[in-house]
């Protein structure tokens, strides 16, 4: 199984015409994902590589039973998530970064009152599901990809990856393939501040996912998300998680990359961090060159058959 996506999510992608929509849409396409069109506002009646293309969400998902939506748009741009919210897709994959935080307030308040899908579900999660902004996106390895990761590193199998860095989920998936660990499912949250996701949901997820027997988490100064996270493995995951920290060198007070990575007051620093995924259990991989191996012993420690 996965969460999330599998072979059978039908995806439409915002912004399909623009430099990063084409390129990405098409290398989604190439690994076997099912983009069955796009929307470009005034651009109704073209195509894209033999996909149609659509002024507007809601009448892309009734043309073509999207259950899924990619956003490349503008960083200025952030109706479109409210406008994937209100046709009533259940996942909403934002790679956009720099989205003001008011504008991701006010697609948080927004979705308190929008819509609920009717007859979809997402696996271990309520609808409508926002993963991002600025993050890599959603994939389930041998099955689908929404986003920009490279589909090659990963591999089918029974681990769970849920990371707030792009880069460092590429660099943990690779180390897990080359050791034979292969992936349920890979979720990037984003490096924001506002998520439209956390770690929490992600994780219960993987939790209620039968197929998943191990989780690495990649978290990184800034915020409490990692606490968070903490304190729900500690109370309700029953699977072991391997998590490595980013920032253990940052200099303080200062924003490190991506937004929501920077330390105030004192509060989200490293140390705190780390020191909460290890009081809930979690083996915590010094640096990112060894997630793959600490995951390797956890799991042989455990005996747990992967």
């Amino acid at each position: 199984m996965s969460i999330l996506i599998d072979k059978n999510t039908r995806v439409i992608v915002q912004g399909i015409t623009g430099k990063a929509g084409s390129f990405h849409a098409a290398q989604m396409r190439a690994y076997g994902t099912q983009v069955v069109g796009g929307v470009t506002p005034g651009r109704v009646g073209s195509q894209w590589e033999g996909l149609p293309i659509f002024d507007g969400v809601a009448e892309a998902v009734a043309e073509t039973g999207a259950t899924a939506t990619c956003i490349f748009v503008p960083a200025a741009s952030a109706d479109a998530i409210l406008e994937a919210v209100d046709a009533g897709l259940p996942l909403i994959v934002v790679i956009t970064e720099g989205i003001p935080i008011q504008d991701m307030l006010r697609v948080k308040t927004w979705l308190k009152r929008g819509p609920t899908p009717k007859g979809q579900t997402l696996e271990g999660l309520t609808p409508p599901v926002i993963v991002g902004p600025n993050g890599p996106g959603v994939i389930t390895p041998g099955q689908a990809k929404i986003g920009i990761m490279p589909g090659y590193i990963h591999k089918p199998g029974p681990v769970g990856v849920i990371s707030r860095s792009g880069t460092l989920t590429y660099e943990a998936v690779w180390q897990l393939t080359k050791l034979g660990l292969g992936q349920s499912t890979c979720v990037g949250i984003g490096g924001d501040p506002l998520p439209g996701t956390g770690f929490v949901e992600v994780l219960r997820a993987f939790e209620n996912d039968p197929e998943t027997k191990a989780v690495v988490l990649i978290g990184e100064i800034g915020g409490t998300a990692e606490e968070d996270a903490a304190a729900f493995i500690k109370k309700q995951m029953s699977k072991p998680v391997v998590a490595f920290v980013a920032g253990a060198t940052a200099p303080p007070e200062k924003r490190m990359g991506h937004a929501g990575a920077v330390i105030a007051q004192g509060q989200g620093t490293h140390a705190s961090k780390v020191q909460a995924l290890k009081a809930a259990g979690v083996s915590v991989a010094e640096n990112p060159a060894v997630i793959g191996r600490t995951l390797a012993r956890m799991l042989e420690k455990l005996q747990v058959q992967v």
